[in-house]
This record gives structure tokens, sequence and C-alpha cells, in this order.
């Protein structure tokens, strides 16, 4: 049957490559909304409701992870939810979770880059600089735009490497080369990560594994959990959800 598959805009050439049932039915959500969880979460519930009210689908296919904890509390009343035991969409791209850890602890000041990233929202370097800029001294003083950019500029103190991560189904020469520019104006190392699309491929195909996936049934959700899990199901009391 077709699957029904919400995922995030950042994904989108991933999941158009890599999804096998051209009759599935896709909802794309905006890239950005993991800034902030509570509309994140409103907008995936939105979205699953409308599916569940018109598709009446036996699963709905989550691509997100964890995001900033934006998907917790979500649940379907009829429908199956699949999400994959992951903190973000690196983790998608990079194939596990494990994976995605390990180059983390390595490389604690790592900033990622990838198609999706580079194309739907302004990542840091000279472009978001400027962009940055022009906005504030439209907006405020001199005096006021420039604190404003250097309030900016200083959580990048946190990174020193920009890091490139592509599933190889696009062509990367361009990206490569503005993340390597970006890099250089930041004063940061650069890396370049070639992605596995294994853990994306088997999230849109199953069978869905619970070391690399949770699946939820009608009534439950998810939460964050302190271990390698990342996240383990529970059940809501929400009114209008189904009973705990």
């Amino acid at each position: 049957m077709p699957n029904a598959i919400i995922y995030c805009a950042v994904l989108e050439d991933e999941i158009l490559a890599l999804n096998k049932v051209p009759a599935s039915h896709l909802f794309p959500l905006e890239q950005g909304l993991h800034n902030t969880p509570p509309l994140l979460r409103e907008r995936l519930q939105q979205t699953i409701d409308l599916i569940e009210s018109t598709l009446h689908p036996e699963q709905i296919i989550l691509a997100y992870g964890l995001c900033s904890r934006g998907t917790e509390a979500i649940a379907a009343r009829h429908a199956r939810l699949i999400i994959p035991r992951a903190h973000d969409c690196i983790t998608l791209l990079l194939g596990a979770k494990e994976r995605y850890a390990q180059y983390v602890a390595q490389h604690p000041g790592t900033y990622w880059y990838s198609p999706g990233w580079n194309r739907h929202h302004v990542p840091p370097g000279k472009d978001r600089y400027d962009r940055l800029l022009a906005e504030y001294r439209a907006k405020f003083s001199a005096e006021d735009a420039e604190f404003l950019m250097e309030t900016e500029q200083a959580w990048f103190n946190n990174y020193n490497l920009a890091t490139y991560v592509d599933i190889g189904v696009t062509p990367i020469e361009h990206d490569l080369a503005y993340t390597q520019e970006c890099a250089t104006w930041l004063k940061w190392s650069f890396d370049h990560v070639r992605g596995d699309p294994q853990l994306l491929q088997d999230l849109l195909d199953g069978p869905w594994d619970d070391a690399r996936f949770l699946v939820l049934q009608p009534g439950e959700s998810l939460k964050m959990t302190a271990d390698d899990q990342i996240i383990t199901r529970t059940t809501l009391t929400i009114e209008g959800r189904p009973p705990a």
C-alpha cells in the first residue's frame, strides 16, 4: 500500500530519490520548525490528524528525529507511527545513530551542512552575515545593528568544523564548494562525509526493527530517553487523543 510520509523539507531530495512507491502520499513541512519545538509539535500533529481524516492509512512514516524534542507527545488515533531513533536529520543522512554519536564525540565543534540545509536556510558563512547585517541596518540604528551582529556571531564560537554530508543522490559540487567557502570565511576546518542511505531507505520500506526504529501503536506517543535508544514509547491522556 502507498505510504503516508511526513518529512522535513531538508530531506526532500533524498525522500524523492529513495521512495519506491510513486503513489505514496508525501507531506513536506518547512525547514526550521525545530527551532520552536512547540510549533513543530503542533504542525506534525495537525498533519497526522489531516492524514488520518482523509487517507485512513494503516501507518504514517515520520522522516524526523527527536528534533529538539519537537516530536515528543505526538500521536495518532488509528494509524501506526514509525519514526527512526535519531536526534535529527543528520542521523538519517549518516545512516546510523551510532555513527552520528561517534562523529560528534570525535568532533564536538561540528556544524553540519547538507544539500537540503544549504538550500532551505542560510547556514553560517559570509552570506548569512551579509543578509543579517542588511536586515538589522534596515530596522535599527548602526550601533544596535552592530551589537546584534556581535551577538549573532558569538554562538559561532561553539563550532570549529563545517562538515558536509550527503548520500549521493544529488550533484554535490556546488554545495561542497559553498560549504568550503563558508568554512574558510569562518576560519573553521572543513570535512566531507559521505553518508549512507540505508537507514532512510529502510524507514521508507520497512521492516522496522526495534534497534533503529520506534513503531507506535494508535494512542502511543514518544518521549526522549537518557540513553542510546534516544526515544521510547509512552501513552497520552490529552483531551481528544486516544486514552492511555
